[in-house]
């Protein structure tokens, strides 16, 4: 995760770097708390308050308070759009982030609407990031697509995606993470296992502060394709995987923990 950065340089850390760093350690509950006591402090500085807020939205939906989490992102956009303008790439971020926690709330049509929006707007765009805002944004709708039925389409936009992505990145593994998904909801299941391979292969190699906001959601993919094909055993480990990750990392409220907990209520009824 690349957060937004003070324009002023400094000598030491600034208690909104060390939010950022609780974050990326997947302390989430302790990062919302010193994000939040640094926008309380109102700091003269307001990259400095950016960076506070934009942790406090990201930790507290990763803590699954989907909700809360937008009205976070909610009070970041206002902020970055007074800094850096509506069309930064920044704040497109902020937009295309937002987007997910809409997904989160089962607001799918919301969250396909918005990060559209984002990638028509980062098209014309000329820094060096705004392709990555762009196929984050693009990960947005494939994921919307998946969730509401329209997985031939998601598969089309996320090789067409991945296509254009040169290095390796996060943003890959999403993207590969939503072509395993549409390849499960066409009961592609050998394409989807294979893809589910790539992804983990993708989050291995990441650092170690970025493999933190995809825990457990490769072995979700992976159990549901092997369910598909009736390997019940493996696909059953691997939902207990992804199960035990989700509830370590972001606790049972979250998203994909419900999804997780969900699959596995499938074999409990069996």
């Amino acid at each position: 995760m690349r957060l937004f950065r003070s324009r002023v340089r400094r000598t030491k850390p600034s208690p909104a770097t060390r939010a950022v760093e609780l974050y990326k350690a997947e302390r989430y509950a302790e990062a919302e708390k010193a994000a939040r006591a640094v926008a309380r402090s109102r700091p003269r500085d307001r990259g400095e308050l950016l960076v506070a807020l934009t942790v406090a939205a990201v930790s507290t939906g990763a803590q699954g308070r989907h909700a809360e989490a937008l009205t976070a992102y909610d009070e970041a956009l206002s902020v970055s759009r007074k800094l850096f303008g509506t069309g930064h790439w920044q704040t497109l971020k902020l937009r295309s982030d937002r987007a997910q926690q809409l997904a989160s709330l089962d607001r799918h049509a919301e969250c396909e609407a918005e990060s559209e929006a984002v990638v028509r707007e980062a098209a014309g765009g000329t820094h060096p990031e705004i392709r990555r805002v762009a196929a984050a944004a693009t990960n947005g709708v494939v994921f919307a697509l998946n969730a509401q039925g329209h997985h031939a389409k998601a598969e089309t936009l996320a090789r067409d995606a991945l296509a254009e992505l040169r290095e390796p990145h996060r943003i890959r593994l999403v993207l590969q993470i939503g072509l395993a998904r549409s390849l499960n909801g066409q009961a592609r299941y050998e394409e989807a296992l294979a893809e589910a391979a790539t992804a983990g292969e993708l989050h291995r190699a990441l650092p170690e502060g970025q493999r933190g906001p995809e825990a457990g959601a490769v072995d979700l993919v992976a159990a549901t394709a092997l369910l598909g094909l009736g390997r019940v055993t493996e696909a059953r480990t691997r939902a207990d995987a992804a199960h035990d990750a989700c509830l370590a990392s972001f606790g049972p409220a979250h998203r994909r923990t419900v999804e997780a907990r969900e699959l596995l209520d499938r074999f409990d009824a069996a």
